[in-house]
């Protein structure tokens, strides 16, 4: 990885340019219908891995997939959060905005300043151009609190 200095806040850190990375690590948070169409994807593409699927119910489609594609899984949202830094990006598909919170709350306490929560917007945005038409949500507005 090459290190690159980049000026933040008035600090300079570093950042690893990722094109020598090996795999982008994903947990999505939100199995249902929502996230499990984007869930198939991300467990077909060779460049992510999926380090673990967060729902409450056990009995939802992504959590099913998940699990018979062995993902771990938990119906503790914060399981998936408490990975800190083992994690590149968190897919938030719950559509409630405490989720979001309690994330944001922990990784300021853990100092994790390196995991990104992924809004529902972008996975609703990301879902439309794989699919080439606006996919809708079913969680209704999607305020970022």
């Amino acid at each position: 990885m090459i290190p690159l200095l980049v000026k933040h806040t008035s600090l300079l850190f570093p950042i690893y340019w990722r094109i020598a990375m090996q795999k982008i690590r994903i947990g999505m948070i939100g199995a249902g219908e929502t996230g499990t169409p984007l869930l198939r994807q991300l467990l077909d593409a060779s460049f992510v891995e999926l380090v673990g699927v967060a729902d409450l119910s056990n009995d939802q489609p992504g959590m099913q997939l998940a699990h018979d594609r062995g993902v771990h899984t938990t119906n503790d949202f914060m399981d998936i959060g408490r990975m800190d830094a083992a994690v590149d990006i968190i897919i938030d598909a719950t559509g409630v905005a405490q989720v979001r919170d309690s994330l944001r709350r922990h990784f300021q306490a853990s100092g994790n300043h390196h995991t990104v929560i992924m809004h529902e917007t972008i996975l609703l945005l990301m879902m439309s151009l794989s699919q080439g038409q606006l996919v809708s949500g079913k969680h209704g507005a999607r305020d970022y609190d």
